[in-house]
């Protein structure tokens, strides 16, 4: 079963960049990169990984909940940042600590 992650990263232009995948170190790399498909990190390179949420093999329910984080202003995902657990009334949604995101964004190999 693969686990899936919803991710939001900070921009060099101080905006928030919205994403889920399967492999978020590689997908990280690609973002910093340029070598992805995400035109908008190509031009506003991503700072770091500011949250992450860890959805274990359901990428129907990693997919809601990227829709909806891109849905909210700003203010409300600045908040979602800063408290992540806020997330996790979905079922199934498990917050990551930032010790592992500083890892995933140096390319480590996440299990």
């Amino acid at each position: 079963m693969k686990d899936y992650w919803v991710y939001i990263l900070l921009c060099k232009n101080n905006s928030y960049y919205t994403g889920y995948t399967d492999a978020l170190g590689k997908r990280y790399q690609s973002h910093v990169q340029g070598t992805g498909k995400c035109k908008y990190t190509r031009s506003f390179k991503p700072i770091k990984i500011a949250q992450c949420w860890k959805i274990p093999g359901n990428k129907s329910l990693a997919m809601r909940v990227e829709r909806y984080i891109k849905t909210l202003t700003r203010q409300e995902k600045e908040k979602l940042i800063l408290h992540p657990a806020i997330l996790i009334k979905t079922d199934g949604v498990k917050t990551v600590a930032k010790k592992m995101r500083i890892k995933m964004e140096s390319g480590a190999s996440i299990p």
